[in-house]
């Protein structure tokens, strides 16, 4: 089967690819000591392989470093050494509480390019139990990370959606366990898992936590705008339906008698860019960010709600990254994997990002 992600590489990523391909024999000898080829997410990191998704798997290194081989290297070096130390291979076998962490997050099926979607949802939480022990969440979140990473096949589909759901959020602060969790999360996500996010919706996102998106979102690359959609409470339907199904949503985010009038909310509500090619060479609509009216339903919760002193909200002076955007700016927020730091280059729209 011709993969069609290798097939949009552009010529500069495929030399930059087979370099750090001649390099995985010493990389793994660094990492693990060994000269055997390491399997990443089903994919055996060896030199001498023609298996396609090994170039697809190094690319998303490459990229995360600007396509400069050395740093690539070191990138998948300390990678390694970090899934060696933390044990990740065996955290599919681990179990954790269902009653504390079955309800925070889970993936749900797929998109309609068969990307799987994950479901955060950080909200109404208890911070007492989720955070008792924040290494336990740690590893929690790391598992759910594993299991929607290793669902990517690197063939048909190269990365994942994440919709998080803010139903229930208070404007109020995270506990000293939280900080420190999330924090973790951030250096984890960041560091060992790149280029893994197609799209991220932020859904049921209060009122006074659209202002604070308008405050920071002239500090976001605008790489990082294009993959975030965010959604009020009347708008879920409207959005998650722009990329996924209505038959592939859970159930508590499908209206409650799905009428026609119901599915044919206006979609113009969430910003939608103009048309560009997916990496299999169809036309995709790429939803955008920040639709942040404030639809009539959230008038009570504004009434009920003392607004925000927004001088006292701490606008960044530099570019923040799309990690730093869930932790920093909503005070229940946990980061997932953040958009590389390559700057943006020439290349063909349907290539990978």
């Amino acid at each position: 089967m011709e993969n069609s992600f290798v097939k949009a590489m552009l010529p500069t990523e495929i030399k930059a690819i087979d370099e750090l391909k001649a390099k995985l024999p010493e990389i793994t000898k660094e990492a693990l000591d060994t000269e055997e080829p390491y399997v990443l997410w089903n994919v055996p990191l060896d030199s001498t392989s023609t298996d396609e998704r090994l170039n697809v798997l190094l690319c998303k290194f490459l990229r995360a470093r600007e396509l400069n081989v050395d740093n690539a290297a070191t990138m998948l070096t300390n990678t390694l050494k970090w899934r060696k130390e933390f044990k990740t291979d065996d955290i599919l076998d681990e179990t954790f509480d269902q009653e504390v962490y079955g309800s925070l997050g889970y993936l749900h099926k797929h998109d309609r390019e068969g990307r799987p979607v994950c479901y955060n949802l950080y909200g109404d939480i208890d911070q007492d139990k989720v955070f008792a022990n924040p290494d336990t969440f740690i590893r929690w979140r790391v598992q759910l990370m594993e299991k929607g990473v290793r669902s990517i096949d690197l063939v048909k589909v190269d990365s994942m959606l994440q919709v998080h759901d803010y139903k229930g959020a208070s404007m109020f602060g995270r506990s000293s366990n939280a900080k420190a969790a999330t924090k973790e999360i951030i250096a984890i996500m960041q560091d060992n898992y790149p280029e893994y996010l197609s799209t991220k919706f932020f859904v049921n996102v209060p009122w006074w936590g659209s202002m604070i998106f308008q405050m920071v979102r002239p500090f976001l690359p605008e790489a990082t705008v294009k993959k975030f959609v965010v959604c009020s409470s009347s708008e879920i339907f409207a959005g998650l339906t722009t990329l996924i199904d209505a038959e592939n949503l859970p159930d508590r985010y499908l209206p409650v008698v799905a009428t026609k009038e119901v599915q044919e909310t206006p979609v113009q509500k969430v910003v939608v860019e103009e048309e560009s090619q997916s990496v299999s060479g169809d036309k995709t609509s790429e939803p955008t960010a920040f639709s942040s009216k404030v639809q009539e339903d959230d008038k009570e919760e504004k009434e009920e709600v003392k607004e925000p002193d927004t001088s006292k909200v701490d606008v960044p002076t530099k570019d923040i990254t799309e990690s730093q955007l869930d932790i920093e700016v909503l005070p229940t927020g946990e980061p997932d994997e953040p958009l590389s730091s390559r700057k943006d280059e020439k290349k063909p729209a349907n290539s990978i990002d």
